[in-house]
């Protein structure tokens, strides 16, 4: 089982997979460490692989890094503050560790590997403790397989079973249904059971809330920021611009038709402008896929007249199926199977979380989350520039306008269809694992390399 609260994660931008884990990592790396092997500690050293080096600048790797060694929490740190402290930290050349503080030199200390093919995961880092004379005190190396998840290198393609047993095991969707069939409870009650096994439900009703609330937040702060974003690229925010004229057309007596995908397009753009600024996001099932479901999220809690709390909870509850379903048995690393894992999934699992807020039947929910990630199979991971910018930020917007249209395509219909959620999933994780390493996450071919900088 997946859970609610591993999908859903808050954290900062701009990467799920680059930032989030990364920092996840080194905290953890510094938590395992001895109190003897803190004191004897002189030089820590990171090494950065694959995909981890070759965008690790444009996805604040080093920075994230940096905050993790410094013990800081992606969940907890304030985005404004962590730019300031990793920039401190810089330039002082020492690292706070406690009560006492080593010589750390980024440049020297964080190492971006570009040569040294990674066995088990595009995005492995490693870390070493060394004492005065070089001589390791500790050392591990992690692989951050998407999503904020990080595990170690050699746990990377095993499954860990829940702490306690769930009522309703499912391991993909033709057993999800058959549940749902035999039992007659939805795919969101069939979930909300399965998270009841290992929590309370009033800590289940307030972390969809929390989850929501952060959604929304960003959202809102996201449409009123300006200014160009960070990196060589010098993008301009466009939320803001797009928020007032969408206000100013309110008052127009002629209305474009497609005036709604326009607010769903802005929920996703604002989105994910804050996730490229380093902001407050949440992993969605990734950070660069962040926009897709506040958005489609969004557009259900503003536009539907019948929109519940009872419909964003079913929502979020039915979105972690269909990502946990993905999770297991493909892959939600852009850096693995390209972006069809991360706004092709986000996509899928926001389609299902639309049709089940809406009332679908089970059947219906699969169809929708079906369409969603078979019009998203083979889309590459390509960013400009390292940047989680250009496409991701208007691909987000694309991949929530398809979200909605799936759902819509699935309600329409009776169920039938000849293409399975599992079958699709299959594909996709066939599709990235024949797709060439340039087009996941490397910035060396696609858009990345055909985009004049300059």
């Amino acid at each position: 089982m997946i859970s609610l609260f591993e999908l859903f994660k808050i954290g900062l931008g701009p990467s799920s997979s680059h930032t989030v884990g990364p920092m996840r990592a080194a905290r953890d790396f510094i938590a395992s460490l001895e109190a003897e092997e803190i004191a004897r500690l002189d030089r820590l050293k990171t090494t950065l692989y694959g995909s981890l080096a070759w965008t690790g600048i444009g996805h604040a790797t080093d920075k994230a890094v940096i905050l993790g060694l410094a013990g800081c929490a992606p969940d907890e740190i304030d985005p404004d503050d962590a730019e300031r402290r990793a920039d401190d930290i810089g330039r002082a050349k020492s690292l706070p560790l406690g009560k006492r503080t080593i010589s750390f030199e980024p440049a020297r200390d964080i190492v971006f590997d570009y040569e040294t093919i990674p066995a088990h995961h595009p995005n492995t880092l490693a870390f070493e403790a060394l004492d005065a004379q070089g001589v390791p005190l500790a050392t591990a190396r992690f692989c951050s397989i998407g999503g904020g998840f990080v595990v170690p290198e050699e746990a990377v393609g095993t499954l860990s079973a829940p702490s306690e047993a769930v009522p309703y095991d499912f391991h993909n969707a033709t057993q999800l249904l058959d549940i749902s069939r035999q039992t007659g409870l939805s795919i969101a009650q069939i979930v909300r059971a399965n998270e009841a096994a290992l929590r309370p439900p009033a800590e289940i009703d307030a972390y969809l809330d929390r989850i929501i609330d952060a959604m929304m937040a960003c959202i809102d702060r996201g449409m009123t920021q300006t200014g160009l974003l960070p990196g060589r690229l010098k993008v301009r925010r466009r939320a803001a611009a797009l928020h007032e004229r969408l206000l100013d057309d309110r008052t127009s007596n002629q209305r474009p038709p497609h005036e709604i995908m326009d607010w769903v397009s802005l929920f996703a753009i604002a989105v994910n402008e804050e996730n490229a600024a380093g902001g407050r996001v949440v992993t969605a099932p990734t950070n660069g896929a962040a926009g897709v479901i506040p958005a489609v999220l969004r557009y259900y809690r503003d536009f539907y007249p019948t929109a519940s709390r009872t419909g964003l909870h079913d929502f979020l509850l039915t979105a972690t199926a269909i990502g946990g379903l993905f999770k297991r048995n493909a892959s939600i690393s852009g850096a693995e199977v390209g972006c069809q894992g991360e706004v092709g999934v986000a996509s899928s699992m926001a389609a299902a979380g639309l049709a089940a807020a809406l009332g679908a039947e089970s059947a219906l929910v699969e169809n929708a989350a079906e369409i969603g990630m078979e019009h998203h199979l083979g889309m590459t991971c390509d960013p400009v520039g390292g940047l989680v910018q250009i496409p991701c930020i208007e691909r987000n917007a694309f991949g929530a306008i398809k979200a909605i249209n799936a759902a819509s395509l699935a309600m329409r219909g009776d169920g039938a269809h000849h293409v399975s959620l599992d079958q699709v999933i299959q594909t996709m994780r066939e599709t990235g694992a024949d797709m060439s390493h340039r087009y996941k996450e490397t910035s060396l071919g696609g858009l990345a390399v055909n985009f004049p900088e300059c």
